[in-house]
């Protein structure tokens, strides 16, 4: 594909970004239970009116725009005291959960290389820690040592963390809650022992941790998680999920600003202007640093308790009406609206297909690392009106699964690759596992045969099949 001789027309352009958008899922009638979070449309209103307004803005100098280091700092300081940290709690905006992780884990790592002299520095971190943590452990050569976790809570046991400890260790990882499962980790107990290691010790809260200070405030059992605790160290909470800001919205914390030290980097060494980033972004947009300012003003406490009372509520409906199935099992104690289910006695990941044919996405989750197959509901505050017709299209699913055959999937194919090994993964039984899956022409329409496929693999092997599957991906618009 090559770009076009002559320009198109303002209106030409937009009807092209619609068609593309033709199958997307309507997540504004609130069907869409991953990845979107509604406040509503006046709410999306402001957000757009201040995402414009600072698009072509650059945080990456805060003399040219002090509007942003304001905002910046106005947001960072109503972060901290939410988040139960003092004056000396310090920070930055970022792009995302993502980038606030890579930060954490790189601030630890030279950190650790500096007061300890760690060379080969390790991560302890359970098995339901975010996907971002590792990918942070790839990017900074640091060893992930993954400590196991079990239902019936899905919360890590301090004791297998602090005996996972080693003498290169520089920081433990717990989250509040983790995604999988929508529980908290027992984080008292976790920075007890970070205190008594003299380690750091990171709080994932990006997912929930918003909104659990607002939960507690209606009344819900909301573990203690944040810098009240003595032995946390570091934090990352998303904005742009359950605070509902713009796309990417998110903050690194610490507890002091000689750990926070570690994070930056100055580059005086070359012969243009002066670098000093403390993110991994240079450039940064003021757009969504902006929108998030203005959603937290717009809503303030009391239309995000409103918002929590709508989740808390829509959580309870569902976790009931789940619980009351015969053969359904809710995993774990859900603290936050992070709600997955599984059963025994029938393949759980024809739900999504025969969700999707009724207008709805719900999210697989694959049995890995002693979790079950199960799906995954991520359940915001637009969900409450929604909720009845949700379950009794979700239970008229689960009754029709019941009575579905397996996937159509070779029960030799899926014999085989339960034993495969990284090494034996070559081009061939990949496009022989894309076949199978009805993957090999693109995306493919129903997933079911797909995630059946994957959730046999061994986790290396999964994880390199998604990789080469997306590196195809890549190629198609040429």
């Amino acid at each position: 594909m090559k770009l076009p001789r002559e320009g198109l027309s303002k209106n030409a352009v937009l009807e092209r970004l619609d068609a593309f958008a033709a199958n997307d899922l309507p997540w504004r009638e609130g069907n869409t239970f991953a990845y979107v979070y509604d406040p509503g449309r006046e709410a999306e209103e402001v957000l757009k009116a201040a995402l414009t307004r600072f698009m072509s803005e650059n945080a990456l100098d805060p003399t040219v725009y002090p509007s942003l280091a304001r905002m910046e700092a106005e947001v960072l300081a109503i972060a901290a005291a939410h988040l139960g940290g003092d004056e000396n709690v310090v920070g930055n905006f970022t792009s995302g959960g993502t980038e606030s992780v890579l930060l954490s884990v790189k601030t630890a790592r030279d950190y650790a290389r500096a007061e300890r002299g760690i060379a080969k520095p390790d991560l302890v971190l359970p098995v339901t820690a975010h996907a971002c943590f590792h990918k942070a452990c790839a990017y900074f050569d640091v060893t992930p040592i993954l400590v196991p976790v079990s239902g019936p809570s899905w919360r890590v046991d301090p004791a297998a963390m602090e005996a996972a400890i080693s003498p290169d260790t520089i920081m433990l990882v717990a989250s509040a809650p983790q995604y999988a499962h929508g529980v908290v980790d027992p984080i008292a107990e976790i920075g007890a022992i970070a205190e008594r290691r003299k380690l750091l010790f990171h709080v994932d809260a990006c997912v929930g941790g918003w909104m659990l200070p607002f939960f507690r405030q209606l009344g819900a059992s909301v573990p203690a998680f944040d810098f009240s605790v003595p032995g946390v160290t570091q934090m990352s909470m998303d904005f742009h999920k359950f605070a509902y800001a713009a796309k990417g919205a998110s903050i690194v914390l610490y507890r002091d600003k000689a750990l926070r030290q570690h994070q930056i980097f100055t580059g005086a060494n070359w012969t243009g202007y002066s670098v000093i980033n403390p993110t991994v972004l240079s450039t940064r947009g003021g757009g969504p640093l902006a929108a998030c300012w203005a959603i937290l003003h717009y809503l303030g406490e009391e239309g995000y308790l409103g918002f929590a009372r709508n989740m808390l509520e829509a959580t309870r409906t569902i976790i009931a009406r789940l619980s009351a199935l015969p053969g359904i099992e809710v995993m774990g104690k859900p603290d936050f609206s992070l709600v997955a289910f599984c059963s025994d006695e029938f393949n759980v990941f024809t739900i999504p297909d025969l969700m999707k044919a009724r207008g709805w996405f719900v999210q697989p989750q694959l049995g890995f690392m002693g979790s079950k197959p199960n799906i995954h509901l991520s359940i915001d505050q637009a969900k409450l009106s929604k909720v009845e017709r949700f379950l009794d299209d979700l239970e008229a699913c689960i009754l029709q699964a019941r009575q579905l055959p397996p996937p159509a999937v070779p029960l030799g194919l899926l014999e085989r690759l339960s034993a495969l090994r990284l090494e034996d993964l070559s081009p061939a039984l990949f496009h022989q596992i894309l076949a199978a899956a009805g993957a090999s022409e693109g995306l493919p329409k129903e997933t079911a045969s797909i995630n059946t496929l994957l959730n046999v693999l061994k986790p290396e092997v999964a994880g390199a099949l998604m990789s080469a599957y997306f590196n195809e991906l890549g190629v198609q618009a040429r």
